[in-house]
């Protein structure tokens, strides 16, 4: 009977029926990962067959490893049966090993090249840096945008992530806390999220959003967003429904909702994941493709070790690659750090009723392909552009002598700063922080969505208020208008 060894081949584990110079490559992968043993002399049912020569080996591969990889294996002669194979124990390497100038690196049970940005992203990584720490000498404190500062002040005050003594400190402090200022200089993280001067760490780190027509070769319509991820976050989103999508329109009772082809929060999830996990020294930009039937998110990417398009769609944990960013957008509110983004875009989709989601992944880019709901697509004029708040102050001269006041006007600038601090907001407290009853707030609410000052996206129960306009908007025209 053929002896057996109890090693079992896996991730770690590899077998061979006799020596080979080109096995060096495998060694090589092993101490890029996590390690790992080879046998020489087994065969793939792990069936001890022998080598020849067994000493001669014993000597010769520890002297190749070493020549050729620069590193120290422990290369041992075991007998089976009067049989003789080997064992050789690669420990991972602290620092990067090449094989010929090439890097080698096992990922689950099959060694790949690393070339290019993953070979970067890799040598980088392994030498304790990564690209959004590194500090970017020629940007300051200076370079900050304080409407950057100011948003991200009053987001995680309003979501609760910070407490008011961790955000009473200077614009310094709160930077340094956040990992994204040292000695008085940006990260490159910093930079991106805080200042709209990308180019001090990379340049086409924008994200650009176009409308095509039936031939994908027809672009109607683009935009690009240069600004700080932190301005241009919710402002991507906000622009994509007011210029990009129309609704269908219905009322429940005198509340205006517009039903869309794409699920709101699908969407700003989806942007969200492709700010905080785009693969920026590419210097390519974060692209949203619009059609009638399909929402195309792309961005650069290095997926976790062992993960793929399909494994993505199942449960797993928070892994980003820019944590430095998933940590600033997680103290506003803006995602969670449980990895249930990709639940929540599926979630989303079964609730309005559209086609769940597929992603795609090609090289180093990763596609979110977002489906229409088909009954929400209106297909005459699609996406004629955004409104303006000047419409709300025509509909309000207009109406002046029938339903409006000073009072009313209030009321509306009132309502317009409470739903652009959360536009989640449901009627019921909207009505209790205002001090007014619910037929009032309804009349005042319904005024505002006529003159298309405010907007509801999604259903009742799953929805959100966007706003138009500012309460600064407002007050610049009441006088007149009184």
């Amino acid at each position: 009977m053929t002896a057996q060894i109890e090693a079992k081949e896996s991730q770690n584990v590899e077998w061979k029926e006799s020596w080979r110079d080109e096995y060096l490559k495998w060694i090589c992968g092993f101490a890029n990962a996590k390690g790992g043993t080879i046998y020489i002399g087994v065969n793939d049912q792990g069936e001890v067959l022998g080598v020849k020569n067994g000493k001669r080996l014993l000597e010769d591969i520890p002297s190749k490893i070493q020549m050729s990889l620069g590193i120290v294996c422990d290369v041992d002669l075991h007998t089976e049966d009067g049989k003789d194979y080997l064992q050789i124990t690669v420990l991972p390497s602290s620092f990067p090993v090449s094989y010929r100038g090439e890097f080698h690196y096992r990922s689950g049970s099959t060694r790949r090249q690393l070339t290019g940005l993953a070979l970067a992203d890799f040598v980088m990584r392994r030498a304790g840096a990564s690209w959004e720490d590194t500090v970017v000498e020629r940007a300051t404190i200076a370079d900050v945008d304080q409407e950057s500062i100011k948003i991200f002040r009053r987001e995680a005050r309003r979501r609760k992530r910070m407490t008011e003594e961790e955000l009473a400190v200077s614009d310094v402090e709160l930077l340094e806390k956040l990992g994204v200022l040292e000695d008085g200089h940006l990260t490159r993280a910093g930079v991106l999220l805080f200042t709209d001067k990308h180019y001090l760490a990379q340049t086409a780190t924008y994200t650009k959003v176009g409308m095509f027509g039936e031939r994908r070769s027809d672009l109607l319509y683009q935009d690009d967003f240069e600004g700080s991820l932190i301005v241009t976050a919710a402002k991507i989103v906000d622009t994509i429904y007011l210029k990009y999508l129309r609704g269908k329109v219905s009322y429940e009772g005198v509340v205006r909702v517009e039903t869309y082809p794409f699920e709101y929060e699908a969407v700003r999830e989806g942007i969200y994941n492709a700010l905080i996990h785009n693969v920026y020294m590419t210097g390519t930009p974060i692209q949203i493709r619009i059609d009638e039937h399909t929402m195309e998110i792309s961005n650069s990417c290095i997926l976790p070790e062992g993960w793929n398009a399909e494994s993505m769609m199942s449960p797993h944990k928070s892994m980003p690659y820019n944590p430095t960013i998933a940590k600033v957008f997680y103290r506003m509110g803006y995602i969670e750090n449980w990895g249930r983004g990709i639940q929540k875009i599926v979630a989303a989709c079964d609730e309005l009723g559209a086609p769940r989601p597929e992603y795609q992944v090609l090289g180093y880019g990763i596609t979110l392909i977002l489906h229409a709901l088909e009954s929400a697509v209106i297909r005459d004029n699609i996406g004629t552009g955004s409104a303006s708040v000047n419409s709300l102050n025509e509909a309000n001269e207009a109406n002046a002598d029938a339903e409006c006041d000073a009072d009313s006007y209030a009321l509306e600038r009132k309502i317009i700063d409470l739903l652009a601090q959360d536009g989640s907001m449901r009627q019921a407290r909207l009505a209790n922080t205002l001090g007014v009853s619910r037929a009032t707030l309804q009349r005042a609410m319904k005024r505002l969505t006529d003159a298309r000052a405010i907007k509801r996206i999604g259903n009742r129960r799953t929805g959100t208020w966007i706003v138009l306009g500012t309460a600064e908007d407002l007050g610049q025209n009441s006088g007149k208008q009184q």
